[in-house]
């Protein structure tokens, strides 16, 4: 009797502690962290949702959702359950945010019908052994609060969705949908870029002057003339200064030397590290956050599996004191001279949730340098502005000198600047990123009153540029300073309109299709309150009090609802539908049966039918130009390539004709030759139009790409 209860006893011992998170990749990194008596197991996101085929919320009560298990996802979480039956204890170590907590609450609420253990929420930052261990040894409960929240802006979303895409249905085109937070990030891309097209540009002209002392030359600028800033608006303008300054003697009328403290910037949060990486490294935002991912999850190092950064879903600039304390161990050893006497603090903006740290390598022992071998050369550029803009945050400022000159010839005054960085401060540690205060132009040695040789004119013809379009750094920027989305959001708002056809890149730029177009259009003019800016951000701070425990949820949704649901059922009896509008007749004959072709818009814009449909099934891409090449009779049509589907522009006499260019034609005629115009875009012109002729050398600027100076100002 004695010896079955022992090993009854010994039995029961042995059973492991099941942890469940989020990704097999995290799961592989912590097994290894907790060793022996735990099994770490993946639910690889929401195993339990609404449904998709309905709005599955009770209206009459309260809003509450539906919750079912998630197709095809049944399978895993059985899986769980019977391990958790197997288990003496469960600990659900989902993700630190809503979304993470509403998958621990539903995990938790599944687990109670089937096992009776003991099951508890762990949290943690980073994925380092001392974490883990840290988050183990103290597990507590559910944030509840957190749980209502991630609930009621996942019941407004379907409501909003499932009440807009029916309406665009019916109205528009089958197959079409809305949601409240990217129609916004829609309206906000549409705006941009009516601005684009409005703009009408304006020519002004620029006077630079080669000059030498010695045998050292240099450029400078004319920025005054006749006492006043020169406006130059024409080439005569220009030439008429040139005539009147040319035989004047040239000389030094100003120094000025001005010394600038350059402070370091705060380490990432999520809508910095994607705005930057967009910048320096092209990344969009969503490869950002794959590979941030990535870094926190777990690379092999070596034979050591390590989490190489913390979580890179925040919105907080603040550091735990141990980190800081690794840093400045780190920054004394390698760099004691520019050590500050104290850690360096950044304040958390008031709209920060402040859940999280700031985005942060676990290990500032773990350098780029040490690490690029186990890397990818994505994940390693990644992760070294990461590391950096850590290690630099808690370093001294930097100091720039500029050394300004001004050289006076007649009534003209040209001005030349240079800037040294004279004590490098935290840009010791930045080696991936250049900074605009480290351009290095060497300056001849000059006092005022002196006499220098101008050797050659310069006048440029500019035209003034308009707003530019967004890019996935710039719509990530605005969205949060209007306070649109989390940073959880940005990334999928972004990817949302691109799947869905409403917006293409161009450029890297985020350029508005037909399709797109019209659908603001709609939602603007029947919708204006729900997708504004303003009131997107509202709902964003009402979600925050909801887990704040603040205001209850449902009393949120209810004075969203009711007038909401008014609005959608007027506008679903009075807005006329557009359906027949999209079918525009044409002068093109389907070569299958004869009948005339039909213009219809379709997911990935617009194209050509046969208006004998279903009986002929003939479709084809619209002509946008006549083929340039000569005795061709054929048209340019937009094509995609088989791997990647890039799309490019070719004859429609292909084979016979090879012409292809993977520049957009566009619908008018070159003024100096005739043929067409294509869109264009480089980093001196931005967008622009030019001739497709190669012996043409008409070029047009109209807008242009963002300029966003970031050097030495988001370092």
């Amino acid at each position: 009797m004695d010896k079955e209860k022992k090993t009854k006893s010994k039995t029961k011992a042995e059973k492991p502690v099941l942890v469940i998170v989020e990704s097999p990749a995290k799961a592989k990194t912590i097994e290894k962290y907790l060793g022996p008596g735990y099994v770490v197991r993946a639910s690889m996101g929401h195993l339990i949702d609404l449904p998709k085929s309905r709005i599955a919320i009770d209206i009459k009560n309260g809003f509450e959702p539906e919750y079912i298990t998630v197709r095809g996802r049944a399978k895993v979480l059985k899986a769980l359950q019977s391990e958790a039956k197997k288990s003496k204890e469960v600990l659900l170590a989902s993700d630190n945010d809503r979304e993470g907590e509403a998958i621990a609450f539903h995990l938790r609420n599944s687990f109670e019908n089937k096992a009776s253990v003991p099951i508890h929420r762990i949290v943690f930052n980073e994925i380092t052994p001392q974490a883990i261990n840290e988050a183990v040894k103290h597990p507590g409960d559910i944030d509840e609060s957190k749980v209502n929240a991630q609930k009621a802006r996942r019941v407004l979303d379907r409501l909003v969705g499932y009440n807009l895409s029916p309406l665009l249905w019916k109205k528009v085109k089958n197959g079409l949908s809305a949601g409240r937070v990217q129609s916004v990030a829609l309206r906000l891309i549409c705006e941009r870029e009516k601005e684009v097209e409005n703009f009408i540009p304006e020519e002004y002209w620029t006077l630079d002057a080669d000059m030498k002392k010695g045998k050292s030359s240099f450029t400078a600028q004319l920025v005054q003339y006749n006492g006043a800033k020169p406006n130059l608006t024409s080439e005569k303008a220009v030439e008429d200064i040139i005539r009147e300054i040319s035989n004047s003697t040239c000389l030094v009328s100003d120094i000025k030397v001005m010394e600038k403290s350059l402070k370091p910037k705060p380490p990432f949060t999520t809508s910095k590290l994607q705005q930057m990486a967009a910048n320096r490294l092209g990344f969009t935002s969503r490869k950002t956050m794959q590979i941030a991912q990535q870094l926190y999850e777990g690379v092999n190092i070596g034979s050591t599996r390590v989490g190489l950064i913390t979580y890179m879903r925040t919105d907080s600039v603040r550091i735990s004191k141990v980190a800081l304390d690794e840093a400045r161990k780190w920054i004394g050893e390698n760099y004691p001279q520019d050590l500050p006497p104290a850690a360096i603090e950044y304040s958390v903006e008031k709209k920060a949730q402040d859940a999280h740290e700031a985005i942060r390598p676990t290990f500032v022992s773990y350098t780029p340098d040490s690490v690029k071998e186990y890397l990818t050369r994505d994940q390693l550029r990644l992760y070294s502005i990461i590391w950096e803009r850590f290690v630099s945050s808690q370093m001294n400022n930097a100091k720039s000198r500029t050394t300004s000159l001004e050289l006076k010839a007649g009534e003209a005054v040209f001005r030349i600047s240079a800037t040294k960085i004279v004590d490098k401060g935290f840009y010791h540690v930045i080696k991936t990123l250049i900074s605009k205060e480290e351009r290095d132009s060497n300056l001849p040695v000059m006092k005022i009153g002196e006499e220098i040789q101008v050797e050659k004119f310069h006048p440029e013809q500019h035209f003034t540029q308009g707003p530019a379009r967004y890019t996935d750094a710039s719509i990530v920027k605005v969205l949060e300073e209007k306070g649109i989305g989390r940073p959880s959001t940005y990334a999928p708002i972004i990817s949302v309109l691109l799947d869905r056809y409403y917006v293409t890149r161009s450029n890297k730029q985020l350029v508005p299709t037909q399709l797109g177009r019209m659908i603001n259009d709609i939602l603007v003019e029947q919708f204006p309150h729900v997708i504004d800016a303003g009131f997107t951000a509202d709902i964003e701070k009402q979600l925050d009090e909801v887990e704040e425990d603040k205001i209850k949820w449902p009393e949120m949704i209810g004075e969203f609802y009711t007038p909401f649901k008014k609005q959608v059922d007027k506008v679903s009896e009075t807005l006329d539908s557009y359906k027949g509008v999209m079918d525009e007749p044409t002068d093109y004959l389907c070569e299958l049966c004869g009948k005339p072709m039909v213009k219809k818009l379709g997911r990935f814009g617009f194209f050509l039918a046969c208006s004998g449909f279903p009986e002929c099934k003939n479709t084809k891409s619209i002509p946008l130009a006549k083929c340039p090449r000569p005795g061709c009779d054929g048209e340019i049509v937009a094509r995609k390539t088989k791997g990647r589907g890039k799309e490019f522009y070719g004859c429609t006499n292909y084979p016979k004709c090879d012409f292809i260019s993977h520049f957009k034609p566009l619908p008018m005629p070159c003024p100096k030759c005739g043929q067409f115009l294509v869109e264009k875009y480089d980093k001196k012109h931005g967008n622009y139009k030019s001739c497709i002729n190669p012996e043409c050398d008409y070029l047009h600027t109209s807008d242009d790409n963002e300029k966003e100076d970031i050097t030495g100002d988001e370092i």
